[in-house]
């Protein structure tokens, strides 16, 4: 009786040791909690995740720093389990965070467009430094003429007339920001480019080694990433970034990092929420359903 429960608890350790390695470097699981993901994953289901689709990240990398075994990128499309990266979680160690699972739709380098709740619009990929054409009434000339004295634009030169006598100028993204913060509710701009959205901003996804030009609009985003993920300090003064006790117009940023999305935009586990995700929290690609109540679903792929 005696050598059957040593044999039994052996082989119980050996299960316990077994089931460790694998999840610790191959394959981990986890469960989709919300409707986020819907319709490619479902609420409830269990999700294996592929920890070498992106090179396997060694274990505590909290204690052993953070290294990969065969590194390779996040594509956009792609489905990743990923650490939380929010400020909430700043204090925890990093293997120690609550995951989430998102859609990867913004690379390191890419630009997105994205609005007001910060959701990519799709439209056309604009720099903050690309000219586009704005028209406002022939009456608020003299109000726009005061506006550009006092954004500094005040040589930038009316380019024409439309058939109706509205006046036409030329604004950078960045430059008609600026304009229009200040005019407010004063003047109606129209824009020639029927595509382009007041409330639609370019964001750049910071690549290693890249700088990052500093805009009104991504301020607070950049000053969030660099305290949280670049280990300096840093805040925000009206629109100026401050690092390190100094004002600066750009950053380089240390890591590559990613925007996450959830299919649903009403769900806001993504980098709506938490801002970019850096390459260092990212642990895997969801890669095939093993639990699920729906028929027909069972060892799915995941796409």
């Amino acid at each position: 009786m005696d050598n059957n429960w040593k044999i039994g608890l052996k082989l119980a350790a050996l299960v316990v040791v077994a089931v460790w390695l694998v999840k610790t470097f191959l394959v981990t699981s986890c469960f989709i909690p919300s409707s986020g993901m819907e319709n490619t994953l479902y609420q409830g289901e269990g999700v294996l995740v592929n920890k070498w689709s992106y090179g396997l990240r060694m274990p505590f990398p909290s204690f052993l720093g953070y290294h990969r075994i065969g590194s390779c990128e996040v594509e956009k499309g792609d489905i990743v389990l990923f650490n939380d990266p929010g400020a909430t979680q700043r204090n925890k160690r990093l293997e120690w965070r609550r995951v989430f699972i998102s859609r990867c739709i913004g690379t390191p380098g890419d630009t997105l467009m994205l609005n007001r709740e910060m959701i990519d619009s799709g439209d056309e990929v604009l720099s903050p430094d690309s000219k586009a054409l704005y028209v406002y009434p022939a009456s608020k000339e003299d109000l726009m003429r005061v506006i550009l004295d006092a954004v500094g634009l005040k040589e930038n030169p009316l380019i024409g007339y439309t058939e109706d006598g509205g006046y036409i100028r030329s604004f950078s993204h960045y430059e008609f920001y600026l304009v229009s913060q200040k005019a407010g509710q004063r003047i109606d701009f129209v824009s020639l480019n029927s595509k382009l959205s007041q409330e639609v901003h370019p964001y750049v996804v910071p690549r290693k080694g890249e700088s990052v030009k500093v805009y009104p609009w991504n301020v607070v985003l950049l000053c969030n990433t660099i305290v949280s993920h670049e280990g300096k300090q840093a805040g925000v003064r009206g629109d100026t970034l401050w690092v390190e006790g100094k004002p600066v117009s750009s950053f380089t940023f240390s890591k590559d990092y990613y925007w996450m999305a959830s299919n649903d935009p009403v769900n806001l586990c993504d980098s709506r929420l938490f801002g970019f995700v850096p390459e260092d929290h990212v642990i895997g690609k969801a890669w095939r359903i093993w639990y699920t109540p729906y028929k027909g679903r069972f060892f799915q792929r995941i796409q």
